[in-house]
């Protein structure tokens, strides 16, 4: 019994020297945080997704109370986090323009296949087996690679194809990084309604047409559509430049493939109007060439000529001046014949 006592007292002071020392040690080596990284930290959601390109929100916030990184890059906490971070900072809001992951492409080629893979379910496994088994090169593998990376649960498989779902979807950037083939990317979503191009291949037309059924053939017909010129082709692929899109979707109605999307629906939804709107500008080009003389008689129209046109105005009303002679004169010569019938007569 003594002894045991003994050796719960030994422990006793031992416990209380070591804390004695490490809480001495603690205060003479402590690091001084910022408290202004402290107060970022809170404002930050605590996803930890990196989709910042940091190591998580703590290593965010350090950056920026560092004055390394940009008040707006939280995709989560997006623009209200923002505004908090640059009222702590002292430093003017920059807004935040919204990103979502896009997936370029439609799984119009899930159908066409090389071969029966059996093997691991996983986009990187089967990218490794022969290039994959869809005979386009580049199309979704459909193996929910992204789906499992994703920490929002924002992007599922559909029919074969990755999927987003852009109310879940925050930008982080994780499913961006995991894809194999490098079909999935970050857009800004700038306008009311966002067009977007859901295709990667970068194969010609006749190639596209034999292993998918709505792939970008490389026509070229959006480029030549677009008011803004924010589509071009790189690669025989066409490309949007968010900087000049406006959303209009006037790409997407001339589309022959029926590939580009507005709000994640295709062309195909809206053709009625499409076609009104053709019409109608046809028939205007109909109006302006059936009376086109007037305005271009008055917008072309010299002082010679209207001089000229002067001088015929005045003939034209001297001649109408001598027009009640010319009468008179055929009443004169009528007058006589029946003057002599009457002389007949009697």
């Amino acid at each position: 019994m003594t002894t045991v006592l003994i050796a719960l007292a030994v422990l006793a002071v031992l416990g209380a020297v070591f804390g004695a020392i490490l809480g001495f040690a603690s205060k003479v080596f402590a690091v001084e945080k910022d408290p202004k990284e402290e107060a970022v930290l809170e404002c930050l959601p605590g996803a930890n997704c990196g989709g910042c390109g940091y190591p998580g929100c703590s290593g965010y916030a350090a950056a920026v109370a560092s004055g390394k990184a940009p008040v707006n890059l939280c995709a989560v906490g997006e623009g209200p986090v923002a505004a908090k971070i640059a009222e702590i900072m002292g430093v003017e809001n920059v807004s935040v323009v919204r990103q979502e992951a896009v997936v370029h492409c439609t799984g119009g080629g899930v159908d066409h296949t090389k071969f029966n893979y059996l093997g691991i379910k996983d986009c990187l496994s089967a990218s490794l087996v022969a290039g994959g088994p869809l005979d386009c090169a580049y199309g979704c593998l459909g193996f929910g690679t992204c789906m499992k990376a994703c920490p929002f649960d924002a992007i599922h498989v559909k029919d074969g194809v990755a999927v987003v779902d852009h109310d879940k979807c925050m930008a982080c950037g994780k499913c961006v990084e995991v894809c194999p083939r490098h079909i999935i990317s970050l857009e800004p979503f700038k306008t009311k309604k966002h067009v977007t191009i859901p295709c990667s291949s970068k194969a010609k037309g006749p190639v596209v047409t034999k292993v998918c059924t709505d792939g970008c053939i490389g026509c070229g017909i959006c480029a030549k559509a677009c008011p803004k010129e924010a589509i071009t082709l790189v690669d025989n692929l066409a490309r949007i430049d968010y900087e000049k899109c406006v959303g209009c979707g006037i790409c997407a109605s001339k589309c022959p493939r029926h590939l580009i999307t507005v709000d994640d629906k295709p062309s195909t939804f809206q053709p009625v109007p499409k076609k009104a709107e053709v019409t109608e500008e046809a028939q205007e080009p109909k109006v302006a060439t059936e009376t086109p003389a007037p305005t271009m008689t008055e917008e072309t129209l010299t002082p010679e000529i209207a001089k000229a046109e002067g001088e015929v105005i005045s003939e034209t009303t001297q001649e109408a001046k001598k027009e009640p002679e010319v009468v008179k004169t055929k009443e004169t010569l009528k007058d006589p014949k029946p003057a002599e019938d009457t002389s007949k007569v009697e």
